[in-house]
C-alpha cells in the first residue's frame, strides 16, 4: 500500500505544478494593473505619478520578468514563505489562518449534513423503489440540485425576518469562544449548502448504486442463507454501493470550502470565498494564487484518502 501512496503522491506533483502555472499566468494576463489600483487610479493610470507607479511595482516585484516572479513564488511555497497580501497588508499565513476556520467549519458542516441525508435518502429511495417515498425523496433531491444557494439563502433570511424578526449576525465568532453562538450563526448557511447540491447528487447516485447492488448474486445468496435484512443492507449492500458516492464526496470536500463565495456573501460571513472575490477584483495575486494552490493540494489529498477507503469498503480491492 505504501508503494501505491508514494506513486500517487509523485503523480500528483505535475498536477499541482500545472495548477500553479495556470493560475499564475491567468492573474498576470487579466485586465487591470494592481499598482494603478493601489494608487487609486482608473483605467490606463491617468493622473498618476509615473515615479510613484514604478516604485509600487518595484516594491511588489511586478517589474521583474514573469519567470523570475514565478520561480520566486514557487520557492516561497516550498520554504513556507507565502508572501504578503497587496491589499490586506498582512502576511499570507496569518490571513489564511484568520479566514480559513470559518470556511472550513461551514463547508464541513454542510458536507456532513448533505452526505448523511444523501446516503440515507438514497438507501431509503432504493428500498422503497417506485413508491410514494421514492418519488418524494427524488423530488427533494432534484429541487436541491436545481435551486441556487443564493436564492434559498435569501428566502431563509426573509422567512426568519418575517416570522421571528431574526437577522443573521455579521462577522464570525470562533466556536472555542462561544460554541452556542457559533453554531446558531453557522447552522443556517451549512443547512443551505448541505440541503442543496451536496445532498441531491450523492442521493441520486446512492439510489442508483443501491438498486444495482441489490440485484447482485451475493445479495440473493445472503438472503438464502437466512441473514437478517438489516445485516444484508448495511454490511453487504451499502458498503459496495458507497464506493462511487465516496468518490463524489471526496471531490466535494475541498470544493465546498472554497466554493462558499455566494453563501458567504448572502450571510455576511468573512471567509475564504468572500476574500477570494475581493482579491480577484483587486488583483491581489498572492491571495488568489495561494488559495487556488491549496485547493489543488486538497483535491489530490481528498482523492487519495477516498481511494484508500476503497480497500476497507471492498475487500476485493488490494493495493
Amino acid at each position: 500500500m505504501w508503494a501505491y501512496v508514494i506513486r500517487r503522491i509523485l503523480l500528483a506533483v505535475p498536477t499541482i505544478l500545472g495548477v500553479t502555472i495556470v493560475v499564475f499566468l491567468i492573474m498576470r494576463i487579466a485586465p487591470g494593473d494592481v499598482a494603478i489600483m493601489m494608487l487609486g487610479g482608473g483605467e490606463g493610470g491617468g493622473g498618476i505619478d509615473p515615479e510613484a507607479l514604478e516604485r509600487i511595482r518595484t516594491e511588489l516585484g511586478l517589474n521583474k520578468p514573469l519567470y523570475e516572479q514565478y520561480l520566486g513564488w514557487i520557492y516561497g511555497l516550498f520554504t513556507l514563505d507565502f508572501g504578503k497580501s497587496f491589499f490586506y497588508n498582512a502576511d499570507m499565513d496569518r490571513l489564511i489562518a484568520r479566514k480559513a476556520p470559518l470556511s472550513l467549519q461551514v463547508g464541513l458542516m454542510g458536507l456532513i449534513i448533505g452526505s448523511i441525508l444523501g446516503i440515507a435518502g438514497g438507501v431509503i429511495a432504493a428500498l422503497k423503489q417506485d413508491t410514494f417515498f421514492d418519488y418524494l425523496i427524488r423530488g427533494i433531491a432534484i429541487l436541491g440540485i436545481s435551486v441556487p444557494t443564493f436564492w434559498s439563502g435569501m428566502m431563509l433570511i426573509l422567512i426568519f425576518v418575517r416570522l421571528f424578526d431574526w437577522i443573521p449576525r455579521q462577522g464570525y465568532t470562533p466556536i472555542w469562544e462561544d460554541p452556542v453562538g457559533n453554531l446558531a450563526q453557522l447552522i443556517w448557511p451549512a443547512l443551505i449548502i448541505g440541503l442543496g447540491f451536496l445532498m441531491g447528487v450523492p442521493l441520486r447516485m446512492m439510489r442508483a448504486t443501491m438498486l444495482e447492488v441489490m440485484r447482485e448474486d451475493y445479495i440473493r445468496t445472503a438472503r438464502a442463507k437466512g441473514l437478517k435484512e438489516r445485516v444484508i443492507i448495511v454490511r453487504h449492500a451499502m458498503r459496495n454501493a458507497l464506493i462511487p458516492v465516496l468518490t463524489l464526496i471526496g471531490i466535494f470536500l475541498p470544493i465546498t470550502v472554497t466554493g462558499l463565495v455566494v453563501t458567504e456573501q448572502v450571510f455576511g460571513l468573512p471567509g475564504i470565498g468572500r476574500m477570494m472575490v475581493d482579491s480577484i477584483n483587486q488583483r491581489d495575486f498572492p491571495v488568489v494564487q495561494l488559495v487556488v494552490t491549496l485547493t489543488g493540494f486538497a483535491v489530490v489529498a481528498a482523492n487519495l484518502g477516498v481511494d484508500l477507503l476503497y480497500g476497507w469498503l471492498d475487500p476485493r480491492i488490494r493495493y
